[in-house]
């Protein structure tokens, strides 16, 4: 199984695509992208965002077996876009009991990517509501334009660790590299890092300024991209 462990009861889940040429059909990767997905496992499960279809089944492999006999409680869709959510459909069908908590806009959106859900369950949210889980309280930071309207990042105060979303993103696949310290940043992926920045979120720059600034008010410990 391809998960790793992050805290005592937080996982990466996500894949990784070296098989790609383009990433939105526009943007040459030629080390790949990664496709980044975390389960939180408290005294509720909760799985924050999915992947792209492509690592979709590996996806679902390390779900199901972290998961062994217990239940998915809640999903949180940070992002809209495919490279994040395009896995969701196949969760909820998996895990019918899961409550989707998302933005007004994403909830919207749920239904023109994937149809109705004969009873899709779901808890919108605004910024500054939580969510507690048991140790952790989960807090919800509006990001809208970055970069899409819908799109809103994670706090975790119990862990200090903001699940950022794109913010914080870059290009390349990863190696078994999770940590800051594991990889020479400046050397080998500074490049990647900028190249994505710039064509993905750059354009929007007074909408990153925005989320920034909020990001300035928590005490971050570890992003989680």
């Amino acid at each position: 199984y391809q998960h790793r462990a992050i805290t005592e009861d937080l996982y990466w889940i996500g894949g990784n695509d070296r098989r790609l040429a383009l990433f939105e059909n526009v943007y040459p990767i030629p080390r790949g992208v990664s496709y980044n997905a975390y389960l939180l496992m408290d005294e509720k499960t909760v799985l924050l965002d999915t992947v792209d279809k492509s690592v979709s089944n590996v996806f679902l492999e390390n779900l199901e077996h972290l998961l062994g006999e217990r239940q998915l409680d809640y999903v949180i869709v940070n992002h809209m876009e495919p490279d994040h959510c395009a896995a969701l459909g196949q969760v909820l069908h998996r895990y019918p009991e899961a409550v989707v908590v998302c933005t007004q806009k994403a909830l919207d959106m749920i239904g023109q990517f994937f149809g109705a859900f004969p009873a899709l369950r779901s808890q919108t949210v605004k910024e500054g509501d939580t969510l507690t889980t048991g140790r952790h309280t989960l807090s919800f930071v509006m990001a809208p334009m970055v970069h899409w309207p819908e799109v809103m990042v994670t706090y975790d105060a119990a862990d200090k660790i903001l699940f950022s979303a794109d913010a914080f993103g870059t290009f390349g696949a990863l190696g078994g590299n999770l940590f800051a310290d594991e990889i020479p940043f400046e050397g080998q992926w500074l490049e990647d890092a900028r190249r994505y920045y710039t064509n993905i979120v750059g354009k929007y720059g007074s909408q990153v300024q925005a989320l920034l600034k909020k990001a300035a008010s928590l005490e971050i410990q570890m992003l989680c991209p």
